[in-house]
């Protein structure tokens, strides 16, 4: 099983989440997505695994969010183009196997898929 962990170094959970894969010499690929921006499919993809809607993904409390679209209601896919124009939004760290997938808040949301 392969696992991939969207990482944003600057965020303490992200960190926390590489340092519980490795102290658990659980192998794991890692991709930056603020500069490596997942594609509208990739998301898709990622949100079906999460079995969540795409709003659910969404980081409410950044400020691109809170000041430009708290109170309007966005489509599936409204949610998901908004996401990749600001990668920011994403939550994280996120966890991802070649079937399933776990936010890491908390970081036991990733005893799920391992």
């Amino acid at each position: 099983m392969t696992l991939q962990l969207f990482h944003n170094p600057r965020c303490s959970k992200s960190r926390e989440a590489v340092q519980f894969l490795e102290d658990n010499n659980i192998a794991f690929q890692t991709t930056l997505y603020l500069s490596e921006i997942p594609t509208k499919k990739e998301l898709k993809e990622i949100i079906k695994k999460l079995n969540i809607p795409a709003q659910d993904l969404i980081r409410k409390k950044e400020k691109i969010f809170s000041e430009n679209y708290k109170n309007i209601n966005l489509t599936e896919n409204e949610a998901i183009d908004l996401m990749i124009k600001h990668p920011k939004l994403i939550e994280r760290p996120i966890l991802i196997s070649n079937d399933a997938a776990a936010i890491g808040r908390p970081l036991s949301n990733f005893e799920q898929i391992l």
